[in-house]
């Protein structure tokens, strides 16, 4: 595998400068670009980890800070390992971040995002890949049906509310999405229960999506994150399977 050069750079927004992480393979060529959207905890070390592997698989990787306005990662005080008794009291701060981050302000930001990578030398031309984690799935999924000219493939694991019954549930945009999709959800995730996943797949299927849909069984939900409790060393293997296998495809 090629090296990987990994730094940290500031994006423009319409509405301040977002932090973000870049690697890509250090060759000095351009290559395929593919934005990588974080979960709740943020862009941290664990998420750099995950984006240098992606790179030395010939990607050029950006992980943004999506919550940005509220400071640069972290936003909030993280242990290096997040166990369930930490959970709730980083939530609690996390909680007014999160609801904060509206669809139009996160499709704002994406299209900044997006913007870099198309001028960035070290990102090949051409539509980019997307993948999400838990809430990163939900902006992934929103960013594929807000920009379809622009995202080639989007990958969402684990994520949560996806499809819901609210007058903003990002399937509703199925009927937009050009990209080929993948879900991995966590098993008994009450975040994207049976229902839920059902509605995704019936919208997509009658948008005419290209997708695939799995239940990783006895995963849970955080299951990629390695810096967690919820981690599932198996299920985050085959996860890098499936998203390699869709990049290698689309882009």
């Amino acid at each position: 595998m090629p090296a990987v050069s990994g730094t940290s750079v500031d994006i423009p927004t319409r509405d301040g400068t977002a932090d973000a992480y870049l690697a890509h393979p250090d060759d000095g060529g351009p290559h395929p670009a593919v934005l990588l959207y974080m979960d709740a905890f943020g862009l941290r070390p664990g998420l750099r980890t995950m984006a240098d592997r992606l790179a030395s698989a010939g990607y050029t990787v950006l992980v943004p800070n999506v919550f940005y306005r509220h400071g640069r990662a972290p936003v909030v005080e993280l242990p290096d390992f997040i166990d369930p008794g930490r959970r709730p009291e980083i939530f609690e701060a996390l909680g007014p971040v999160m609801r904060a981050l509206t669809p139009e302000s996160a499709m704002r930001d994406a299209d900044a995002y997006l913007s870099y990578l198309a001028a960035s030398p070290v990102a090949g031309g051409g539509p980019v890949g997307l993948t999400g984690y838990c809430m990163g799935a939900v902006l992934a999924l929103r960013t594929a049906g807000t920009y379809p000219e622009r995202v080639a493939a989007a990958a969402c694991f684990h994520g949560g509310r996806l499809a819901t019954d609210a007058a903003d549930s990002p399937h509703l945009l199925a009927d937009r999405i050009t990209a080929e999709l993948y879900f991995g959800h966590a098993d008994e995730d009450p975040s994207m229960t049976t229902d839920q996943i059902a509605l995704l797949e019936r919208t997509l299927t009658a948008a005419g999506v290209t997708y695939h849909s799995e239940v990783y069984r006895g995963a849970r939900h955080g299951f990629t994150q390695a810096d967690t409790a919820a981690h599932d060393a198996q299920a985050e293997e085959r996860h890098w399977q499936a998203l390699l296998g869709l990049l290698s495809r689309t882009l």
